[in-house]
């Protein structure tokens, strides 16, 4: 099973305060500055074997990138250095700038 979760779905998620999922965006600070979904945090992907012992283990974590891929990627390492609640964002920053905020700059 692919562990995706749609605009849509982190959409509804994140109008639950209760719901809170950590964003991990996996990209580069130059993409970054361009798009990025308020209240994510920056890790970029080369870094994520250094540093995912300091993400959190106790909520879902929603990965995110520009189209998918890389943030698929470190969906899959997480889930190998033993995160269980962790998902990659299906269509990426580009994808929520098209359904969910069309006044995100897309690139």
């Amino acid at each position: 099973m692919t562990p995706e979760i749609s605009v849509q779905a982190l959409s509804d998620l994140l109008a639950d305060p209760a719901a809170a999922p950590f964003l991990l965006d996996v990209r580069e600070p130059w993409e970054w500055d361009l798009a990025h979904i308020d209240g994510s945090v920056l890790l970029p992907m080369q870094l994520i074997p250094l540093r995912h012992n300091t993400l959190p283990d106790d909520r879902l974590i929603v990965t995110i990138c520009h189209h998918g891929m890389r943030s698929l990627q470190v969906c899959h390492f997480l889930q190998q250095a033993g995160f269980d609640q962790v998902v990659s964002l299906r269509g990426g920053i580009d994808a929520w700038s098209q359904t969910i905020d069309p006044a995100l700059p897309r690139y």
